[in-house]
């Protein structure tokens, strides 16, 4: 059963079929979408969202630093984007692979917040979509793991 996740994780040919229910491909391809509207906002704004958004004080020396970072930080959201966009379209055997990066990204994100808390004059919208992200994320890799193994032991 550890080698069928792993297989289904991991699979040994990538190609564009999704194995088990769909329901996990639809959930990450809306993942997908805002996660490219969310990195373009940090890149576009005219300050990267820290203050306009996340309700950063910039009023501080040192804001600019600030706006950099978020433009920095929006450009490897970008990344991530362009590649879960890849396996949306191209690679969707990959759907469960990309839960978990997907769920070890949130993850490294609320660490980083825990180790270098921020104060903010209200909680980020990314702060809140965490919240639902991982838990989603977390059942939609499991629905994806559980369906593909169901499917390939009914096909015995």
């Amino acid at each position: 059963m550890l080698q069928t996740i792993f297989q289904t994780i991991l699979p040994a040919h990538i190609d564009n079929t999704i194995r088990g229910v769909k329901l996990p491909f639809y959930v990450f391809a809306f993942f997908a979408v805002v996660s490219t509207v969310r990195s373009v906002i940090h890149i576009l704004y005219p300050d990267g969202g820290a203050g306009s958004i996340a309700g950063m004080d910039l009023s501080v020396a040192g804001a600019d630093g600030i706006i950099f970072a978020f433009g920095l930080w929006g450009s490897s959201q970008l990344l991530f984007a362009v590649i879960q966009l890849l396996v949306v379209f191209r690679y969707r055997s990959l759907v469960s692979f990309m839960y978990l990066m997907l769920i070890l990204e949130v993850l490294l994100r609320q660490l980083v917040g825990y180790m270098k808390p921020v104060i903010f004059a209200h909680t980020p919208p990314g702060a809140i979509g965490n919240q639902i992200i991982l838990p989603l994320a977390v059942f939609m890799l499991v629905l994806s793991v559980w369906s593909t193994y169901k499917t390939n032991t009914t096909a015995r």
